[in-house]
């Protein structure tokens, strides 16, 4: 491992006693330069191992537990996005994409698991208003016929030809509408979120920035999958 740090150390003693000697300056310029992008490649690789939704989406736990009325259920579903959204940057970092999914969480007492799996993939789904319209229609039926109890929409930016929530003026216009990432779209009957995770390239390696938090209403990309219901401790 190279030891800039101290490189620059002894390069600074001998500055001291000749402090006009250029070819010194211009070598601890140069390793202290080397020194902070050795640092910075550091903490990427850091930022892209150490992936912890957990802390990020903390107050959603609380909200979770107050709609649902239940610590339990609060927990299972807090627990199937926080998967799901670090499984999908986990994705991007070791392939620059995801997958266009829907992920569901199934019911462990009624769901016809072997009639109906926990993912469903939307490849299709964005290429035109009809068949985003096939895919959503569908989505819902599937939500009902296998007694979902939530579910995780993850679909990469660049797929998306319609519908294109990113563009447009007022509340349409968002801070990462030229940025590459994808959506996170979290559905269930008595909550909905949508984040968008932008992504970018740092020292040659792909990294996902912390996912921005968007108004479902306005920049959904997929409508309501599941029929809305009214808690019992709560509204929607």
């Amino acid at each position: 491992m190279e030891r800039y740090d101290d490189a620059v150390a002894a390069f600074q003693v001998a500055l001291l006693y000749n402090p006009q000697n250029v070819e010194v300056s211009r070598k601890i310029k140069k390793l202290t330069q080397l020194a902070r992008e050795k640092n910075r490649a550091a903490e990427v690789d850091n930022m892209r191992s150490s992936v912890d939704m957990g802390k990020y989406l903390d107050t959603l736990k609380a909200e979770l537990r107050g709609k649902l009325g239940s610590e339990e259920d609060g927990q299972d579903i807090f627990a199937f996005i926080v998967d799901t959204m670090e499984s999908a940057i986990k994705a991007w970092h070791e392939n620059g994409k995801v997958d266009p999914r829907v992920y569901f969480l199934l019911d462990k007492q009624k769901t016809q698991t072997d009639k109906y799996a926990p993912v469903v993939n939307i490849d299709k789904a964005f290429e035109s208003p009809q068949t985003h319209s096939d895919c959503f229609t569908f989505l819902r039926q599937y939500a009902v016929e296998s007694f979902s109890r939530a579910a995780c929409l993850v679909a990469p930016k660049s797929i998306i030809s319609y519908p294109q929530v990113w563009k447009g003026q007022g509340s349409r216009k968002w801070k990462h509408g030229q940025s590459d990432g994808f959506f996170v779209q979290f559905e269930s009957p008595v909550l909905r979120r949508q984040w968008f995770v932008p992504s970018s390239s740092e020292k040659g390696k792909t990294l996902c920035r912390d996912p921005e938090l968007l108004d479902v209403s306005v920049h959904e990309v997929l409508p309501r999958i599941f029929i809305e219901a009214i808690s019992s401790v709560g509204q929607t």
